[in-house]
This record gives C-alpha cells, structure tokens and sequence, in this order.
C-alpha cells in the first residue's frame, strides 16, 4: 500500500530542508508553544485528567518533551533553525492543553531519548517511537498514530537494488531505529545465502540518511512511512521502493513508574479524537491515513 501526504503549511523547500535539518538536528534546542497547535482549534482543558498530572510537572505549568527533530513531517526544524515543528509536536501541544499544560520541546539524539524520560530530564517524548515489548519493558508507551517501514531510492532506483534483495548495495537509516534490525536481519539472510553483504550506513539523524540518499552516496534508505513520503515530495529526486510493512503504533513515552500519568496521557488522545482536534491536525500535516480511533497503554505488552 501508499499512502499520499500533502505539504504541511510550515514545510521547508526541497533538499535545503534537510540539509538545514542536518546543521541543526544535533544541537540542544529548547522551543515554547502555545497552548493551542497552529492550524487548529483551541483546546479546552479536561479537569479530572488533569488532576492525575503528577504534582512535579503540574507546578511547573509545563509538560517538557524530548525529541529528535530530524523526523519530517513529524518533528523537525522550522525554516528559522529554531522552532521545532510537525505532526507531533502539534499533537504534543495539543495534549499538554489538555492537561492544563503548555507543551515546552527540547531537541536530542534519538537513542538518548527514552533515557532521557527515565533519568527525569524529561516529562515524556514524542519522536515517532515505533511500540515495541523492549520499549515497553523500559518505559509506559501510549499509542497515537500508525506507520510502517518503507523504502526511498534515488528516481528511476539506479543501482537497481530491491526490497526483497538489498545484498552487495549500500542502504542509510537512521541509528537505534527498528529499521536497523530490519536491515541487519536482511544482511544476515544475504550472508547466509552466500551474497555480498549490504553496506549499511547508519546516521544519527534521519535526515543525513535522506542526505546520503538524494547525494548518491548510498543506493537507498529505509524509514517510518510517513518520512519516506515526505522526503520523496520535498526532495523532487527519490521515489519509494516497494511497498509499506510492517505497520505498527507509535507511542509517547512516559516514565514506567507513573502509570496515572500514561493513562491521563491516554485520556488526553482519546478526547482530542473525540473533539475533532487530533484528526485536524493530522489533516494540517496531510497523514490522515495514520490516524488511530482509541490511544492504547503498552499494546504491546
């Protein structure tokens, strides 16, 4: 299957766009939000979820996020360098509204974020986190979206490589994702078939990945769905590989001791969906097609 995406109206323009992600997706960078996400109607606060707010973050007045704002359309950097924007920072704002917070974002490396909410640098993330057991056994995971892995080669694929048979070809992805098991377990397949191993590169940011990509410096890249499709119509010189698998929910991630919280975490989702805000953001951002009809707590477990 495909999905299409439209462009969200704070997009960055071609290729620059992730080459700007690249410059500053490493750095430290902490951005304000209003309590209403741009493009959609204000949200009201639901008292009773917002009483099971833990007193720490509720005397702040603020619900501090990590992410990895390297991920468009999901979450990445306005064209000012600075402002983290997408899908789920929208979201993210959204539920902290609803919470009777304002949602406050600050940029990391991926494999540095759930880390970061169990050491209490962090209230909760939001970094399109694939649900997953492991991750469950570390952390409360809350669904909100559904994506899958897909794969982007440059137009016309001119290494003529394939989903079915990567071995000999060099493939980008971004660390610490579940694409990395995904290309390794294909690796060791063409090791076990007696083919060329598959060179794999992989990149801190998902946007150096799409970088490596669009440069010809590997022959294809593979991430969550709804990247691969925006960077294929930012970067007007790729085009998907293939079709979308594995579909899975991703999850906002809290600590695994403040239960109350994921569960007011999950009330906040369900009464966004059932206001019509969720789906007019997902709209505004053009990945509808993820939608979900209920957030789960750890629907992996």
């Amino acid at each position: 299957m495909s999905k299409s995406f439209k462009v969200g109206r704070f997009a960055v323009a071609a290729i620059a766009g992730a080459l700007a992600l690249s410059a500053c997706g490493g750095d430290s960078s902490t951005g304000d939000a209003s309590a209403s996400p741009s493009g959609v109607p204000s949200v009201a606060v639901d008292d009773a979820l917002a009483a099971q707010v833990p007193e720490s973050i509720k005397s702040t007045g603020t619900l501090l996020f990590g992410t990895d704002a390297s991920y468009a359309p999901n979450q990445f950097f306005a064209e000012d360098g600075s402002t983290i924007i997408g899908m789920d920072i929208d979201l993210g704002n959204a539920i902290a509204a609803k919470l009777g917070l304002t949602g406050k974002w600050e940029n990391a490396t991926f494999d540095s974020l759930i880390v970061g909410v169990q050491n209490g640098k962090f209230n909760s993330s939001m970094s399109s986190f694939t649900i997953n057991a492991e991750r469950e056994q570390q952390v409360n995971m809350i669904s909100y979206f559904n994506a899958g892995t897909a794969w982007a080669v440059p137009t016309g694929n001119p290494s003529g490589i394939s989903v079915e048979d990567p071995c000999g070809k060099t493939v980008a992805v971004q660390k610490a994702t579940v694409q990395v098991d995904d290309i390794e377990a294909k690796n060791e397949e063409c090791k076990s078939a007696g083919k060329p191993e598959i060179s794999i590169q992989q990149y801190g940011l998902q946007s150096e990945a799409t970088t490596a990509v669009v440069s010809g410096k590997a022959d294809a890249m593979l991430a969550d769905s709804p990247v691969v499709a925006y960077a294929i119509q930012q970067s007007g010189k790729l085009e998907q590989l293939g079709d979308i698998y594995d579909s899975a929910p991703y999850g906002i991630v809290v600590p695994k001791e403040e239960t109350e919280f994921a569960t007011a975490i999950q009330g906040a989702v369900d009464a966004l969906i059932e206001d019509g805000t969720y789906g007019a953001i997902l709209d505004q951002w053009g990945v509808a097609n993820g939608a979900v009809t209920s957030a789960e707590v750890n629907p992996a477990s």
